[in-house]
């Protein structure tokens, strides 16, 4: 259940000065551009302008400005390649005060690089913008966001003769576009966080969010895109099918429930770029990382993936199965392929052009083909990649380069790749197509110059698959300059390369030792974890909050957080003796993440810990009912979760009945024990805070859900149920009571 929660804009008279916007960042992009100012003793809101250089100051959407906590930012997207600038105007009582406002420098914004296939022949533009980077005429726009996907709404042509549907929620709406009758182009803009509990529905059981054509190639004209650099869907992914028209970018995509990003049956014309992809829900054998990240299937054709980021992934990319009946045209260019295992592509029938991508500390395998598939691998950087081209049952593939039942990474019958001024640093084997010597035992035919054609003669030991040179064709081919290969590494982690805007806000370093090893990280697994925004408020929307009866399991703030992985704690801070750790029990979801392991609370089991001041205790169940004991007290849980106090000194957990717990946390320290603090400068009344100096205010429940975040100089907080609250600032905390 959510409740409205209202901030009143009032004014302390006499003890507020102003001052003029100080923009403390700002560039162009890729088709957009942002600037980034300080909070403002006296402003809470602002209007910000785009133009292009000596042109007229165009209105942003107020959904593109945001406060984060120690700054305000405002994303312009949507523009052509030129020179802009940003206007930042504060705003006092609805008015402008234009004496206070500032504008950036001229800014250089980019063009999109619309190479590849998707956009071959294609020139109405694919998804909801144009090939300038504009928006297409009568384009819808969705700003979506935790508070809003499931009421965010639209009419929806439904039937042949005009009829309309009112569809509410971000999957009801792409689910009405399934009738086929509305091309409208829609423009879904995604803001912080996106859990899957956040959404109205998922189509896709198994994948998440559903993106689906009436019939086979069904034109949608659909972009689902990221604002800024933390634009992130967290525990599902997206599922495209019979589409066509459809752009998917600037997004991260973290703990999906099977593939990341699955392009699964007759599409055409679909991009994929500027992903972040992370490990999927993690589960068993080849699929410790989840399954697929970026997967292009069953007859999907015209396909382009650029400049997406792989995070240590395990099967990153799989291009095809055996039932395309073709020609399958599919581009992958200027990915960062980062540290990841394998498939980079894994390529079944398809006819695939694979360029400028760099390939950084791979553990098994870079471009493998099977199944008749034809592959140019051209100006690729390879770094530390064993075997960075593979072509089944034959060559490297083989043991010992001459068995053909002893493939390493598949047994369907070979492709053929054909490759071109790769640049290999640290591989161990690789081996050419020699007519005299091994005409068969080849992982790769070398070609003299890019436009050589491959001939007949050269097969495949299993199959006898030839070649099929599409990428000497004209009529199917596009025209492209590859970057040179030496080049790759820096363009792509370049501030236009590969990944989110401005390289996302997650940051993970990998060291050597990762180069080799295809475990599961498990410091990159605790960061993904503990990953959250920063993002504090959206202007123009409603702020909403989670009323304490809402059922969903918070962990709180955080700050001794433990679950179990691998059949192993994740934290030292407590100490397990007689433990037993148990996975396929069921699972728990604390704050969007699902764990799936759990202590067995047994009669030798203790969990012990000290503490040095009071925090709150936070324990998660499989069970709504569940029991432990808390320092030789028995505790019930309340809708599978326990919070409780714990004051300094030792403690222990042990059992009370059989039960199984997920996850641990203590949260809270000293921000829980203030109580009106002077230095917090904040004042309670009764029904409002007062904040005077405009300092970033945020609010939490005791049990550590926050409830919101903002500058407001007086805030109301006559909606907020009874209870005790605690108001947090960087310098101090104020505890009240409703």
């Amino acid at each position: 259940m959510r409740k409205t929660l209202l901030f009143s804009i009032l004014f302390l008279i006499g003890s507020i000065s102003y001052a003029a916007v100080s923009i403390t960042n700002a560039a162009g992009w890729l088709e957009s551009a942002y600037a980034e100012w300080s909070p403002m003793s006296g402003y809470n809101d602002f209007n910000v302008y785009v133009r292009p250089a000596n042109g007229t100051y165009q209105l942003l959407d107020k959904q593109l400005i945001r406060s984060y906590a120690t700054y305000y930012r405002a994303d312009a997207l949507g523009l052509a390649a030129g020179s802009y600038q940003l206007k930042v105007v504060p705003v006092l009582n609805d008015n402008e005060v234009a004496a206070d406002a500032a504008e950036t420098a001229l800014l250089t914004v980019s063009a999109h690089d619309r190479n590849g296939f998707a956009h071959f022949g294609y020139t109405a533009g694919v998804g909801a913008y144009n090939d300038d980077g504009t928006l297409k005429t009568g384009a819808k726009v969705f700003y979506v966001h935790a508070g809003n996907a499931k009421t965010i709404s639209t009419t929806v042509v439904t039937d042949k003769n005009g009829g309309t549907t009112l569809s509410t929620g971000m999957q009801a709406i792409i689910t009405a576009y399934q009738k086929g009758y509305d091309t409208t182009p829609l423009c879904f803009r995604i803001l912080g966080t996106l859990n899957a509990n956040d959404m109205d529905a998922l189509d896709s059981s198994e994948e998440g969010l559903q993106v689906k054509g009436r019939t086979a190639d069904g034109e949608l004209n659909i972009t689902i895109e990221g604002v800024g650099k933390d634009a992130v869907i967290r525990g599902f992914g997206i599922l495209v099918r019979d589409a066509k028209s459809v752009e998917i970018r600037n997004l991260a995509v973290m703990t999906a429930m099977d593939d990341c990003i699955s392009l699964d049956t007759d599409n055409s014309n679909i991009w994929v770029h500027h992903i972040d992809g992370f490990y999927g829900k993690q589960g068993s054998g080849d699929h410790a990382k989840g399954d697929g990240t970026i997967d292009v299937k069953t007859n999907s054709k015209h396909v382009t993936v650029s400049y997406c980021h792989l995070w240590d992934t395990g099967k990153s990319l799989m291009c095809g199965m055996k039932s395309e009946n073709g020609p399958n045209y599919i581009t992958y260019h200027h990915n960062w392929f980062d540290h990841s295992d394998s498939r980079h592509p894994r390529i079944r029938t398809m006819s695939v052009h694979i360029y400028n991508n760099y390939f950084d500390g791979i553990s098994k395998y870079g471009v493998g083909v099977t199944t008749g598939a034809s592959a140019f691998v051209e100006n690729n950087y390879f770094r530390n990649c064993p075997k960075p081209l593979l072509i089944s049952l034959q060559g490297t593939d083989t043991k010992n380069g001459t068995a053909e039942a002893d493939g390493t990474f598949s047994g369907e019958a070979g492709g053929i790749i054909k490759a071109y001024n790769n640049t290999f640093v640290g591989s161990k084997t690789l081996v050419y197509y020699n007519a005299t010597s091994a005409p068969v035992h080849f992982d790769a035919y070398q070609a003299s110059t890019r436009s050589e054609q491959v001939p007949t003669t050269v097969t495949t030991k299993t199959g006898s698959n030839t070649y099929n040179n599409f990428d000497t064709d004209a009529q199917v081919m596009y025209a492209v300059t590859p970057d040179d290969p030496a080049n790759v590494p820096t363009i792509v982690q370049g501030d236009l390369g590969a990944g989110r805007m401005q390289h996302g806000d997650f940051s993970f370093t990998f060291t050597n030792t990762d180069d080799s090893s295809y475990d599961l990280n498990q410091s990159l697994v605790a960061a993904i974890a503990a990953y959250t925004s920063s993002l504090d408020s959206i202007f123009g929307e409603t702020m909403t909050v989670v009323d304490t009866t809402d059922t969903t399991q918070h962990s709180g703030t955080g700050s001794h957080e433990c679950y179990i992985l691998n059949g192993a704690p994740t934290s030292d801070f407590y100490t397990f003796t007689g433990c037993t750790f148990s996975s396929g029990k069921g699972s728990v979801t604390v704050d969007s993440v699902t764990y799936t392991e759990c202590v067995k609370m047994e009669s030798a089991t203790n969990i012990s810990f000290t503490t040095d001041q009071e925090y709150t205790l936070f324990l998660a169940f499989d069970k709504a009912a569940a029991n432990i004991r808390i320092d030789g007290t028995k505790v019930v849980a309340t809708n599978g979760t326990i919070s409780q106090q714990l004051a300094a000194g030792s403690h222990a957990l042990t059992k009370a009945d059989s039960n199984n717990l997920y996850y641990i946390n203590l949260y809270g320290g000293e921000e829980s024990a203030l109580s009106n603090t002077a230095e917090s400068g904040l004042l309670f009344d009764g029904q409002i805070i007062y904040n005077p100096d405009g300092r970033v205010v945020r609010l939490y429940t005791m049990t550590g859900a926050c409830l919101g975040t903002t500058i407001d100089t007086v805030i109301g907080v006559e909606n907020l149920p009874a209870g005790q609250y605690i108001a947090v600032t960087p310098e101090g905390a104020l505890k009240f009571c409703k």
